[in-house]
């Protein structure tokens, strides 16, 4: 679990990165899609820096709070040591909020200013004991933790005496006996890579912070009665004030004594870098430097509650702390009546029973996890041109958009995967020049291509004229066609008409004809009669000899008349079967005429029905032209 982190609110704005000594701390990342700022928490020194700049609440930090809530609830031994901030940020309460985790089960509350008196005495004695001079002070972890990473040279300075916070857990631990588990209530984030740290043997197991120790008490509606720390002490309570640690030295060696104040996140930082090498190398005069990563001293750390930091009587709260701590009476290490010499003979006694070795502290040089590579010339060439800066003046533009310094501490990281080239303004510039010098040219193609759409549009305009033509012409044809397909019809059906009444007439002719048939026979008939007759008027007329020559002569009459008749039907009867024959004729070619005008008319119907829809294309072909003339139009506009 990262101490410090980045939540969803992050816009990758880079004031984090401008605001970290850290090089490679804050690291620009992108997730999709959105820059963000992302933190490697092996290079964090958990100053606070970024939180203080971040205007968008995208960072966040992590503590024991809840543990120690959850282990207080479930039974477990805990004792507390509380930073002498609480009584400034919280005066008229702050022994409430005491009484609050007494009731809820808390077993000592020890102030650490009384181990800021230990440390103040491991201090003046280490300088005595060892002729340490020109070191750092080391109160304040990220300080420590800053050297460990990036200043390794400067380890050997860092006084090796515990911190106040570590100075009142050793003190508990062992020359009060307490076996308790301790948790240290204070404003600083830092203090759990302190507490975390193995040089520390574990002493602390809960960082509990007053950002979320506050919010805890709030959301769960926790009181007590006023309750105070058990153990009095003195001027330790007034460390967290900028150059405490300088005001308590000098308390016991005088004001004469040379102590250099440093704070600020990151003017303090920006000074051990520019003075490593005199400070390593014992070249300045200073007994010591005073440093603290927070400007205005550990009251205002970076996990106090927001309006707390907009406070500005916090400050005068210690002041009055201070006043109370210098005590009048001539025995305390604390009376404003003797001098630094006696004060300090009054410390030493006061603990003398203390074996300065159990406050005193090992480090650990951590710079192996923040070694960054810084590129050689070609390798820096390489990234300047790829961010488009050819120019010597590109290169040190210096804006610091990026979150780095100079243009070379961006190459710098960049080479490191710290940053990226898009997180450079000048590149983005660039870019969207280049882009609007692509947009300029797109925009010329653009215009050249519309105008040659233009003069497409007027060739196809004119060559829909031509089709409007041609399908007006198609159209008028198809309704010509149409109306004389119509014609063919109605003139086919006057044919079908007429051999359908042809029909009926040749089958009357064929009854006439059968008629006449029998009237043939009929005749026939009288005919072979009459010769009968003729034949027996000839008998009677031989009887009748001279007598009945006129009869004889009627005898032949009738007989000739008898033939007559016989051929005359003879003769009918031929021409009768002609008739038949060319009726019959006429019957088969009436019934192939009835068969072609079915198919005309069939096909007729076809065509009609083919012109019908030629004409709903041609209405569509017409419709659809018009779609695209307009669309033509509208692109030429």
């Amino acid at each position: 679990m990262a101490l410090v982190f980045t939540n969803e609110k992050c816009i990758g704005c880079n004031k984090c990165i401008h605001a970290c000594s850290c090089i490679g701390a804050n690291v620009f990342a992108t997730q999709n899609g959105k820059n963000r700022i992302e933190v490697d928490e092996k290079r964090c020194i958990a100053c606070g820096a970024c939180f203080d700049v971040c205007e968008h609440n995208a960072r966040e930090f992590n503590d024991d709070t809840n543990q120690f809530f959850h282990d207080l609830k479930k039974g477990t031994k805990i004792s507390i040591l509380v930073a002498p901030a609480l009584k400034a940020n919280y005066p008229d309460s702050y022994k409430n909020i005491l009484g609050a985790l007494k009731n809820m089960g808390v077993n000592h509350i020890i102030s650490v200013s009384f181990g800021a008196d230990i440390t103040t005495w491991g201090y003046l004695n280490y300088i005595e004991q060892y002729n340490f001079k020109g070191g750092i002070s080391q109160p304040c972890p990220s300080v420590v933790g800053y050297i460990e990473r990036y200043i390794p040279q400067l380890i050997p300075k860092l006084f090796p005496i515990h911190s106040p916070m570590m100075c009142a857990a050793i003190y508990a631990k062992k020359y009060m006996g307490i076996s308790d588990k301790l948790a240290f209530i204070g404003p600083c984030i830092a203090k759990k890579l302190e507490i975390d740290d193995p040089n520390n043997e574990h002493y602390i197991s809960y960082n509990v912070t007053f950002r979320h120790l506050m919010h805890y008490i709030k959301s769960h509606k926790i009181t007590g009665k006023a309750f105070t720390e058990e153990m009095e002490h003195g001027l330790g309570s007034i460390y967290p004030l900028p150059g405490g640690l300088k005001e308590n030295v000098q308390w016991f060696l005088g004001d004469d004594v040379l102590v250099r104040q440093i704070e600020g996140e990151k003017r303090m930082y920006h000074y051990l870098e520019q003075n490593k090498h005199h400070i390593a190398n014992n070249r300045i005069k200073y007994l010591f430097v005073d440093a603290l990563n927070c400007e205005s001293g550990c009251i205002y750390g970076p996990a106090i509650e927001d309006d707390k930091s907009k406070d500005d009587n916090n400050l005068s709260n210690l002041f009055e702390i201070r006043a109370e701590s210098k005590k009048n009476g001539i025995r305390s290490a604390w009376s404003k009546r003797l001098t630094p010499k006696q004060r300090l003979k009054r410390l030493n006694k006061q603990f003398s029973k203390l074996d300065l070795k159990d406050f005193m502290r090992k480090y650990t040089d951590r710079s192996k996890q923040c070694q960054y590579k810084i590129p050689n010339r070609m390798e820096l060439d390489h990234i300047f041109i790829s961010m488009g800066k050819l120019k010597e003046e590109e290169r040190k533009i210096n804006c610091s958009c990026c979150g780095y310094e100079t243009c070379f501490d961006m190459a710098v990281a960049i080479h490191n995967h710290f940053s990226h080239r898009d997180n450079c303004i000048y590149y983005i510039k660039k870019q969207v020049e280049e882009e609007h010098k692509k947009t300029l040219e797109q925009a010329n193609n653009i215009r050249q291509q519309k105008e040659d759409l233009l003069k497409a549009v007027e060739k196809i305009n004119d060559e829909f004229s031509g089709l409007y033509e041609s399908v007006d012409y198609m159209s008028k044809g198809n309704d010509k066609n149409a109306a004389e397909t119509s014609g063919i019809s109605r003139e086919m059906q006057e044919v079908s008409d007429f051999c359908k009444n042809l029909e009926n007439s040749i089958i009357e002719i064929g009854q006439l004809l059968n008629e006449l048939n029998n009237n043939n026979e009929e005749v026939g008939s009288i005919a072979s009669q009459t010769n009968l007759l003729a034949v027996n008027a000839g008998i009677e007329a031989t009887r009748a000899g001279e007598a009945g020559k006129g009869f004889s002569a009627v005898a032949f009459f009738i007989r000739d008349l008898a033939d007559k008749s016989k051929k005359t039907v003879a003769e009918s009867t031929q021409s009768q079967c002609k008739i038949e024959d060319a009726i019959s004729n006429i019957q088969q070619d009436a019934q192939k005429l009835i068969e072609i005008i079915n198919t005309v008319n069939d096909r007729t119907h076809s065509l009609a029905a083919s012109t019908e829809k030629i004409a709903n294309s041609v209405a569509s072909i017409i419709e659809v032209s018009e779609v695209i003339k307009n669309k033509l139009k509208m692109l030429t506009q």
